[in-house]
């Protein structure tokens, strides 16, 4: 049975292309860093973000967590966003990794300002932990993109403290599309960055820590001691390269897909959704109906053939990618409205 999965964009197939050039790869020990598909996957990835080098790493969690570690020092703390997934969705890792705490801005639209910078910063009292990092996010979690403007304000916020800043730009790419700028535009006003290759992009594992020399050397050590030293991984660098090259420039037809869906479902009876908020390839709703059994409605769309996450706090995303066609989308929706219309007898 074909199943539609809209749970993420990391569910995404490797494309055949992709697994040819795996099979095909040029590879080395890439601890050693003699692994010349890595190396050219990572010279890519920093030309194409403006930074000096890049680090090929498993996974974007990890990435975040090098660059914590590797930006901060024991006992200092971190400004980053309430619902950023550093502090959602990484279960706690800068506690234990880098030993540093959290001090989180909570805006109604997840962007932090200036001036939150300036609030949050701390102040030089032995009380106070030291401030060591602001960490943002474009695109934002709630699948919205931050403008560079607004990026601006808080990036020079935190250099008037000489405070470093890291982006977690999982979807970078999908931000950048949004915007209609290079990467780069994004990423100048950040002093290190990340980004996902397994997250619309459909390589199958990893994701690029990028920055100067001096930072990269540092984080390639803790990638090591965190297990992130990879052999060879020429094989799946080998996916990256055209995730980089090819599937960048298709994540427009995502966010057409995401669009078309969010228009459509907004149509539907009992489903309360902000279509202005879809700026890139997420769509989230709630569904209004009294009495709709939430609990039950991600398993009666498994036996339809979709999937879909269960609802956080009452809340549902969808996600469009390179594996969902606009029919699948017109299937899902046909299948809405008929819970719907049934929920509503």
């Amino acid at each position: 049975m074909k199943f539609i999965d809209l749970r993420s964009d990391t569910v995404t197939q490797p494309t055949q292309e992709m697994r040819q050039a795996m099979a095909a790869a040029v590879v080395g020990d890439d601890v050693y860093e003699d692994d010349p598909t890595v190396a050219r996957l990572q010279e890519m990835a920093a030309q194409m973000t403006g930074f000096a080098q890049a680090l090929f790493v498993p996974s974007g969690t990890m990435a975040n967590q090098l660059a914590i570690m590797t930006h901060t020092k024991r006992g200092d703390e971190i400004i980053l966003g309430y619902h950023s997934h550093i502090a959602a969705h990484e279960v706690g890792a800068a506690a234990i990794l880098a030993n540093v705490s959290y001090r989180v801005v909570c805006n109604a639209d997840d962007t932090i300002s200036g001036r939150d910078v300036d609030t949050a910063l701390r102040a030089a009292d032995i009380h106070y932990p030291d401030t060591g990092l602001l960490c943002l996010e474009n695109a934002l979690s709630n699948g919205t993109v931050v403008p560079l403007e607004k990026m601006k304000d808080a990036y020079t916020a935190a250099k008037r403290h000489g405070l470093p800043v890291f982006l977690d730009g999982a979807r970078l790419f999908n931000a950048a599309e949004y915007l209609k700028v290079s990467p780069k535009e994004i990423t100048r006003y950040c002093d290190s960055a990340m980004f996902c290759l397994s997250k619309g992009l459909c390589a199958p594992v990893g994701s690029l820590l990028c920055g100067d020399t001096a930072f990269i050397k540092r984080a390639r050590k803790y990638r090591k001691l965190l297990g992130g030293g990879m052999r060879q991984a020429g094989i799946l660098a080998a996916s990256g390269l055209i995730a980089l090259e090819k599937m960048t420039k298709r994540l427009h037809i995502d966010h057409e897909n995401a669009q078309y869906l969010a228009r459509k479902l907004a149509a539907l009876p009992h489903i309360s959704l902000d279509k202005d908020a879809v700026h890139i390839n997420l769509v989230f709703f709630k569904v209004t109906q009294p009495g709709f059994d939430h609990h039950g409605f991600p398993g009666y769309l498994l036996e339809k053939g979709i999937k879909i996450n269960p609802a956080d706090e009452g809340t549902y995303r969808l996600v469009t990618h390179h594996d969902i066609s606009r029919q699948d989308i017109d299937y899902l929706l046909d299948i809405f409205q008929t819970v719907l219309t049934e929920e509503s007898k």
